[in-house]
């Protein structure tokens, strides 16, 4: 069922208020963003500060992943218990804590640990963002008003690359002493206490998930909300819709996502496929990384930073195009479109990283392949975020049933910031050894986003403006 003038025309909710709980809920978006991306211009400071090698710097920088895994996994099934706004909730204490303890941290060991929370907080906001905003969000809108989730986390990293740029501008190096004789890296993560205090305030002011409220069987509570978001006279229709389609089988429990011989369910394997696929092209190489990556082919450190700020400037522009055409368009497309694309800009940076010499000691990129390595760089990081990175958050969000939703995220979340963690932890790895290098990193996720187009276009079905109660396993 695709998206008519009668469903538009139909709507009769505050459409006001359906944005304000929607961007309430992306600021989740706005923090995971920031959280990602201010670890790329600390990765000095803390080898400095904590002596770390190779894989240990590896670790530090990966370690919030870890986290992010345990947390998507767990928020899932704990919404499904105690409801989507209230495990956000949960996730913006954490990123309190987790922001000011990662600059107060003296070693490795208690780093990671706060690093590890903030992963929690990160891993719950990312699955439970876009699964509170595909349940309150009118059909016919909502693949624009869940791609603001994307929109968030795009202008978090772009804050964390600007702030880490003008502090480290300011101390004259991300290893120097700011403001009260810390050191500019550990101001990067206070930084982030702000906006966390602001999503945690907000939280307390908007309303539980209407289908939430169904399941608990707070009928009332859900008719009132949902009066709001689609108007009175629809609202005892869309709640009865969900009681029925929930009454066709019990309560949601994890043991849904299995078949009965054990194995999992189709619909869930598609979404661990799109979630392991967004990581495995390595688009948080560039995020984590970036500052290393262009220093590693003779950039300075402060054009590598503001190389970053760059990158997010162009992110939020590719977002803002797949959030005015997702609707219309559709998901499928756009993820194919996007692959494509990927495959053909990565195998481009494989080929200008293999012409890098070594000049005095100092690694460079010869004309004209830095230009070139630096456009297709940024024309990759675009299609990513015009495409995948926003469609897979909307997808998985909209895409699986009623009954399966908590532990269908918490399943594909999980997978996601695995595979997140997989590639964060090789990437510096493989940078430095000799025999693969960047070359062979980019190798890998050119192969990856090839073999995506393939994934998209055999198993990836279409939701674009169909109700949520109306999702088929």
């Amino acid at each position: 069922m695709h998206t008519t003038t009668s469903d538009v025309e139909a709507f009769e909710g505050e459409l006001g208020f359906v944005l304000i709980i929607s961007c309430v809920a992306t600021i989740g978006g706005f923090l995971f963003g920031f959280d990602s991306g201010v670890i790329n211009g600390t990765v000095e400071g803390l080898r400095a500060a904590f002596n770390a090698e190779t894989i240990g710097t590896g670790f530090n920088v990966a370690s919030m992943l870890l986290g992010c895994a345990v947390g998507a996994a767990l928020a899932g099934r704990l919404s499904d218990r105690y409801g989507r706004r209230s495990m956000m909730i949960v996730a913006a204490i954490f990123f309190i804590v987790s922001a000011w303890g990662s600059g107060v941290a003296n070693s490795s060991t208690e780093f990671v640990m706060y690093r590890m929370l903030g992963g929690l907080a990160v891993g719950a906001a990312s699955v439970m963002a876009p699964a509170y905003i595909s349940e309150i969000a009118p059909a016919h809108m909502r693949g624009r008003l869940s791609s603001i989730q994307q929109v968030a986390i795009i202008f978090g990293l772009f804050f964390a690359f600007i702030s880490n740029y003008f502090v480290a501008g300011a101390a004259g190096s991300a290893v120097n002493e700011w403001w009260l004789g810390f050191e500019a890296w550990r101001w990067m993560f206070w930084m982030e206490i702000g906006p966390a205090i602001l999503f945690l305030i907000s939280l307390l002011l908007i309303p539980e998930s209407p289908r939430y409220l169904v399941v608990r069987g707070h009928t009332e509570r859900a008719k009132t909300v949902m009066g709001r978001l689609v108007g009175l006279r629809l609202a005892d229709e869309k709640v009865s819709e969900i009681k029925v389609s929930l009454a066709e089988d019990h309560k949601p429990r994890f043991a849904d996502i299995f078949q009965t011989r054990g194995s999992l369910k189709p619909i869930v394997w598609i979404g661990i496929g799109l979630a392991v696929f967004q990581q495995f092209v390595g688009i948080n190489v560039v995020f984590y990384y970036g500052a290393v990556l262009w220093q590693a082919v003779g950039f300075s450190e402060a054009n590598a930073l503001l190389i970053n700020v760059i990158s997010g400037g162009v992110s939020i522009v590719a977002v803002a195009v797949a959030l005015a055409v997702i609707d219309r368009l559709g998901r499928k497309p756009l993820l194919l479109i996007g692959s494509v694309g990927m495959a053909v800009t990565l195998s481009l940076l494989v080929f200008c990283f293999s012409q890098a010499e070594v000049i005095d000691g100092h690694v460079t990129l010869p004309d004209p392949f830095g230009l070139i390595a630096l456009l297709s760089a940024n024309v990759y990081v675009a299609l990513f975020n015009g495409s995948w990175g926003p469609v897979m958050w909307v997808s998985l969000g909209e895409m699986f049933p009623n009954q399966i939703r908590g532990s269908g995220l918490a399943v594909s979340g999980f997978f996601q910031w695995a595979a997140n963690f997989v590639i964060t932890m090789t990437f510096p790895i493989m940078l430095a050894t000799p025999s693969i290098g960047l070359s062979g990193a980019y190798g890998f996720y050119a192969i990856c986003a090839f073999i995506s187009i393939f994934f998209v276009w055999k198993s990836v079905r279409e939701t674009k403006g169909i109700e949520l109660e109306r999702m088929q396993s």
